[in-house]
C-alpha cells in the first residue's frame, strides 16, 4: 500500500511535462485495450461465421436457396456470405438478362465478389494499424518524458553547492515511471497486432479461396445454360 502511495507521490510531483506524457501514454494503453477486447469478439465472430457458412455450404443445400436464406438475414450475415451474396446476386441478375456468354456471367460474378472481398478485408483489418502505431511509438515517448525528467532533475541542482543522490533520486524515479508506462503501453499492443494479423491473414485466405471454389460452380452452371 505504501509503494502505491509513492508511485502516485511521484506521479504527482512529476513536472507538467512528464505529466502530459504519462497521460497520453495512459490514453493509449486505455484505447488499444479497447481495440484490443473489440477486435478479439469481432474475429472469433468471422472465424465461426465462415465455419458455419462453408459447412452449409457444402452440405449439398441448392445455392438458389441459399442465397435467399442469406438475403432474408442481411444484417447478420458473416464475411464470407456477403462474398457469397454479392457473386450469386450478380450471376443471377446477368442470367436473367439473356443472351450472355459464360465468360461474361463468370467475369461479372467474380467482379462483385472481389469488391465484397475488399470490403471485407478492410473491415478486417480495421485499427490493427493503431495497434501497430502504439506499439512502435509509446516507448519513445516514455523515454521522451524519461530524458526531459532526468534533465529536469540534474538542471535544479545548478543551483545547490553539494549535490547527493537523494537529490535527484526523486526526479529520476518519476521520469522513469514515464518508461514503464511506455512499455506497458506497448507490449500488450504488439502482442494483439502480430496476433490479430496473423488471424486476419488466414481470414483473407479463406476467403479468397471460397471466391475461386464459387467461381468454378459458378462457371459450370455458366456452361450448362450455354450448352442448354
Amino acid at each position: 500500500m505504501q509503494s502505491d502511495l509513492q508511485i502516485w507521490q511521484l506521479v504527482w510531483q512529476a513536472s507538467w511535462t512528464v505529466k502530459i506524457v504519462m497521460l497520453i501514454l495512459l490514453a493509449a494503453s486505455v484505447s488499444s485495450w479497447v481495440i484490443i477486447f473489440r477486435k478479439r469478439q469481432m474475429l472469433a465472430a468471422a472465424k465461426k461465421g465462415a465455419d458455419d457458412f462453408e459447412e452449409r455450404f457444402w452440405s449439398g443445400t441448392d445455392l438458389t436457396r441459399l442465397y435467399e436464406s442469406i438475403s432474408r438475414n442481411n444484417a447478420g450475415n458473416s464475411g464470407m456470405e456477403r462474398v457469397f451474396e454479392a457473386g450469386f446476386r450478380e450471376f443471377s441478375r446477368m442470367r436473367e438478362q439473356g443472351r450472355m456468354t459464360a465468360g461474361i456471367l463468370l467475369e461479372a460474378a467474380q467482379r462483385a465478389m472481389r469488391i465484397a472481398l475488399a470490403r471485407e478485408t478492410d473491415r478486417l483489418e480495421q485499427h490493427l494499424s493503431y495497434l501497430a502505431t502504439v506499439g512502435s511509438t509509446s516507448p519513445y515517448i516514455g523515454l521522451f518524458g524519461t530524458v526531459w525528467g532526468i534533465m529536469i532533475s540534474f538542471h535544479q541542482l545548478a543551483n545547490v553547492n553539494q549535490a547527493t543522490i537523494a537529490m535527484v533520486a526523486p526526479g529520476i524515479s518519476e521520469a522513469l515511471i514515464a518508461t514503464a508506462m511506455g512499455l506497458f503501453a506497448a507490449i500488450p499492443a504488439v502482442i494483439a497486432y502480430n496476433r490479430y494479423s496473423n488471424q486476419v491473414e488466414r481470414l483473407e485466405m479463406r476467403y479468397d479461396n471460397f471466391t475461386e471454389e464459387l467461381a468454378s460452380i459458378l462457371q459450370r452452371q455458366a456452361l450448362s445454360l450455354a450448352d442448354a
